[in-house]
């Protein structure tokens, strides 16, 4: 078991070349339990960092898939996180293996990490670097329930690590946050590992089987966006069937059924006796919390660290899709929402 985050690196796996593929290994998530999973025609998988909309586009693919609200299982079970190290690989693999209806599978893997199929749809999903950072702050107790699922017992744990809180005050994360490297996916990571991530797929956008969506755009037209992913994984859907589905996946329908979808619902990972209805996963990390905790320096090294990254990958375009999503294209400068 790992016990500590290991440095991003290319390595060369027997048979293929070392730059197939980037290895992200810590003790929350291991890349390499993607080969455990013999992929199939028509499976979808939805590659986005922590907190940026990953299960609501999960509930979004789950309605069109289901075509309706009800699923087999909790949402967790059905559309696992297969990079978790929380569960043996076997088990999920196993589960994964037994479903008879199209599968779509979660992952907080980079598209550099995974080896590419053209038989698969993936969707990335982005959101404002910021708000993820701070719902991810914000979440100590589910890290926590993580960290501990993460091993048998007895077996140390490495230390939390100071952005989970502790002496360091929220403030202190986020400017370790804003200069941080590229790291495998541990706690709240960095903007460069955010940004690394959603230009992994970003790049890959024009490929026949690769879409990008945003946090942004579903808050802005949710029926529209749901169409939008119909479309992109071959699915009929028209605009009032579209209404009628996406009443299930508001934020607010959401949090009504949080036992049944949100990811504490992972067996291992939270006690079923701790869990509640009112499960604040959906609840944690608003828009704009950030600015509540930046001061004017933090702000001004914010736009300066992004738009130094962004010149590292996809330039202006992806900063603005990064930050607002495809309005932030249509608009030169959103001053409520500004990385500038």
């Amino acid at each position: 078991m790992n016990t500590g985050a290991i440095v991003v690196s290319f390595v060369a796996d027997e048979g293929r070349s070392p730059g197939d593929r980037v290895m992200y290994r810590s003790w929350m998530s291991d890349n390499l339990r993607w080969d455990a999973l013999e992929l199939r025609a028509g499976d979808i998988i939805i590659s986005a960092p922590p907190k940026c909309g990953t299960t609501w586009t999960q509930r979004l693919i789950s309605l069109l898939v289901f075509d309706g609200p009800d699923l087999p299982g909790p949402l967790p079970l059905v559309s696992p996180w297969l990079d978790l190290t929380a569960q043996p690989v076997e088990m999920v693999v196993a589960a994964l293996g037994a479903q008879n209806h199209r599968r779509f599978i979660k992952t907080h893997t980079p598209l550099d990490g995974l080896l590419p199929d053209d038989r698969v749809t993936y969707i990335g999903v982005g959101r404002d670097p910021r708000d993820a950072a701070v719902s991810m702050l914000m979440d100590h107790d589910r890290m926590r329930a993580l960290r501990e699922a993460a091993g048998p017992p007895g077996e140390p744990f490495p230390p939390i690590r100071r952005d989970f809180g502790g002496e360091f005050g929220p403030l202190d994360v986020l400017r370790t946050w804003i200069e941080g490297p590229i790291a495998a996916t541990e706690g709240i990571a960095s903007l460069a590992t955010i940004l690394h991530h959603f230009n992994s797929v970003w790049s890959r956008r024009h490929q026949p089987n690769v879409a990008v969506f945003h946090y942004a755009d579903y808050q802005a037209d949710l029926v529209g966006e749901l169409v939008r992913l119909a479309a992109v994984l071959g699915i009929a859907l028209g605009r009032d069937r579209g209404e009628e589905l996406a009443e299930h996946a508001t934020l607010d329908a959401m949090r009504a059924h949080a036992r049944e979808l949100a990811p504490r619902a992972t067996p291992g990972v939270r006690p079923r006796h701790q869990q509640r209805s009112d499960d604040p996963f959906f609840r944690v990390g608003g828009r704009g919390q950030w600015r509540q905790i930046f001061t004017e320096a933090e702000h001004r090294r914010y736009s300066e660290r992004a738009a130094e990254l962004a010149g590292q990958l996809g330039g202006p375009e992806f900063l603005a899709w990064a930050h607002a999503g495809r309005s932030g294209n249509d608009t030169a400068v959103d001053r409520g929402n500004s990385w500038r």
